[in-house]
């Protein structure tokens, strides 16, 4: 099945709003076996949207289309594709309704615009959204207009909030209803860190060949200190393919491999922690409280992390980490030292297991020869020693710290797996 994705507006061209829906979707479609052909974005604009549309009926099975379906006057993918397909606009007084209903039990008023969402294309199917007042849509295109075979052409709202819940709710069983189960397609990422793109393949590909003979397909995804390696397959052995695949390159890289698919770095420490009953303390200076927060943002946090300190200025390391007024004047706060005692002391003060420390020079100023921009030396205090790490991370403010954060969580995860014994 050939499929195409249209995302349409001008936040989109302007750089103002990230373009999610291209990879959710694209996944979405692939977990159930097909694979997006094509997609575009473009400007709300009647010319772009039109051509977009119109190109792709042209070419697809199944064309979906998101944004434009809003009350506001850049919202024009509805009126425009109904005229580009010849139907007209009927006013569903059952969208009517529940418009009206969504401001009256949030005691708002009603702008008169709004009901320009319930003008549906004769013959569409209106696709209900439960989080907001524009409804999706979905017709079959007449193979007469564009092509030798039929089309459907969906329209889904732009906020992420209304887009999601819709397409589960509803566009989900309509593909299954109108399209024949796709082939057997099997997808698996390995999530690597501690190695780069290059290593990665010179060290796996020449063991692949039976796999890649087979049928298997293998990409590679280089990402701000990690790298992806992604296998497809497709047909009746894609599961055992892709699963030989994974068991070789795991006894390759070994432990370079932290997780599998959407895993993340911290998800992986918070689940070694919980399973060991272990905790953790972090102490935070140049990035500023961003390896806390990636821990929080894994659900069960709460019973790993006693406490993140972020202890950016030399009072704030003498009062809270007992780091000695002593050390910060000889060897200043970045040094190896400082992180030592901030790791020392953190795990001191809150009686984890295992406690992290961070200091650094995030730029764009304050380096000298000896210590350049980019400096960070990262402690880990563990029940047995403390030890440390010096890196040299030359990039942006934001790339330094989520760069610094990746380094000291692969260096807990990498201390963990060596405390094979569960705590308690």
């Amino acid at each position: 099945m050939i499929i195409e994705l249209v995302n349409t507006g001008s936040e989109l061209m302007l750089g103002r709003v990230l373009n999610t829906h291209q990879q959710w979707i694209c996944r979405q479609l692939a977990d159930m076996g097909w694979v997006v052909e094509r997609q575009v974005a473009v400007a709300d604009t009647a010319r772009d949207i039109r051509d977009a549309v119109r190109e792709a009926l042209e070419r697809a099975d199944l064309v979906i289309v998101t944004g434009g379906l809003g009350p506001t006057s850049d919202d024009l993918t509805r009126e425009l594709i109904a005229e580009m397909l010849g139907r007209k606009l009927v006013m569903n007084e059952g969208i009517r309704e529940e418009i009206r209903q969504f401001f009256a039990s949030r005691n708002r008023p009603q702008p008169a615009r709004t009901e320009v969402q319930a003008l549906v294309p004769e013959g569409a199917i209106v696709l209900p959204n439960s989080q907001g007042t524009a409804p999706g849509l979905a017709m079959e295109v007449s193979a007469k207009i564009y092509r030798s075979a039929r089309s459907w052409l969906i329209m889904l709202p732009g906020p992420p909030r209304e887009l999601r819940p819709m397409w589960t709710e509803h566009v989900v069983p309509l593909l299954k209803r109108e399209f024949s189960p796709a082939e057997n397609f099997v997808c698996r990422t390995l999530k690597t860190t501690g190695i780069g793109e290059s290593r990665v393949e010179e060290i796996i590909a020449r063991h692949l060949d039976e796999q890649l003979k087979a049928g298997l397909e293998i990409g590679y995804c280089a990402r701000i200190g990690e790298v992806d390696v992604r296998f497809v397959c497709r047909g009746p052995n894609a599961s055992a393919c892709v699963a030989a695949a994974e068991k070789i390159t795991g006894r390759l890289l070994r432990d370079h491999v932290y997780g599998v698919d959407d895993e993340q770095l911290e998800t992986v420490i918070v689940r070694m922690l919980t399973e060991r009953k272990q905790r953790l303390a972090l102490a935070e200076s140049c990035t500023g409280g961003f390896i806390a927060n990636r821990i929080t943002n894994v659900p069960g946090a709460s019973a790993v992390l006693l406490a993140g300190l972020v202890t950016y200025s030399n009072e704030a390391k003498e009062q809270f980490l007992d780091v000695s007024a002593k050390t910060l004047k000889a060897h200043g706060a970045v040094s190896e030292a400082v992180a030592r005692e901030m790791a020392d002391g953190a795990r001191r003060r809150t009686g984890a297991d295992y406690a992290i420390s961070v200091t650094g020079i995030a730029g764009p100023s304050g380096g000298t020869p000896e210590k350049p921009v980019g400096t960070v030396f990262i402690g880990l205090a563990t029940p047995t020693d403390t030890s440390i790490a010096h890196k040299v991370n030359a990039f942006d403010r934001e790339t330094f710290k989520y760069v610094s954060s990746q380094q000291a969580l692969e260096i807990l995860r990498r201390a963990i797996l060596e405390n094979k014994k569960p705590a308690g």
